[in-house]
């Protein structure tokens, strides 16, 4: 025999209500998110965005936000791989009708620490919270600096395939020309106060072709 369950007043409306919240959990792409956390750290920097100015921003609801995020530091890590990654792939153009590969290398080198010096989320997090910035210099990589060494590692491999680069231990040689590049592009603007940024980087792109050449 089926027994019917007794079905208090607003069940079913309550149930309907997490279906419509999933659902527009769904719909709302992590891009607007980002976006809105961009903003967020832009007005107000990292440590002071949390995930209900995120929302609000995005104009979602926060509970939205938490299904996708667990906290407000998940959400920025995957601001920071995205913005910089994607800087780094459009840097990476620069690189087009170089003649050989350790060229290519040197110019996308050199439109990557500009490209990141001039980027205002960059800049925002170096003004604003640069103690954030320390852990992935002396504790670990992060994401966009693994991002950045695989492609390295493949640019290497093509320079050694066409003898424009000198061969030496793969990763060493791609941790190196990370190193370097990561030293200027965080040091660009103090290091060029009382400099010419273009003497600078004339510089940075006879000392990068000098390592690499065979």
């Amino acid at each position: 025999m089926d027994v019917k369950r007794h079905v208090e007043p607003g069940e079913h409306s309550s149930g309907l209500a997490d279906t419509r919240s999933r659902q527009t959990s769904a719909r709302v792409a992590d891009d607007v998110l980002l976006d809105a956390a961009r903003q967020c750290v832009l007005a107000v920097g990292v440590r002071r965005t949390t995930l209900a100015e995120i929302a609000r921003t995005a104009q979602i609801s926060r509970m939205t936000v938490y299904r996708r995020f667990p906290d407000v530091r998940s959400v920025l890590a995957a601001l920071m791989t995205r913005e910089f990654s994607g800087l780094l792939r459009r840097a990476g153009q620069a690189g087009d009708g170089a003649p050989h590969t350790r060229e290519r290398i040197v110019r996308i080198a050199v439109a990557s620490i500009s490209a990141l010096s001039a980027d205002p989320l960059f800049r925002t997090l170096l003004d604003v919270d640069p103690e954030l910035v320390l852990p992935y210099i002396v504790e670990r990589l992060g994401g966009t600096q693994k991002f950045s060494e695989q492609v390295l590692r493949s640019l290497l491999e093509a320079g050694h395939q066409d003898g424009s680069v000198r061969r030496a231990d793969l990763p060493a040689q791609v941790r190196s020309i990370l190193l370097v590049v990561q030293s200027f592009a965080f040091s660009l603007r103090p290091a060029t106060a009382d400099l010419d940024e273009a003497a600078l980087l004339a510089e940075f792109r006879h000392l990068v072709d000098a390592a690499l050449r065979p």
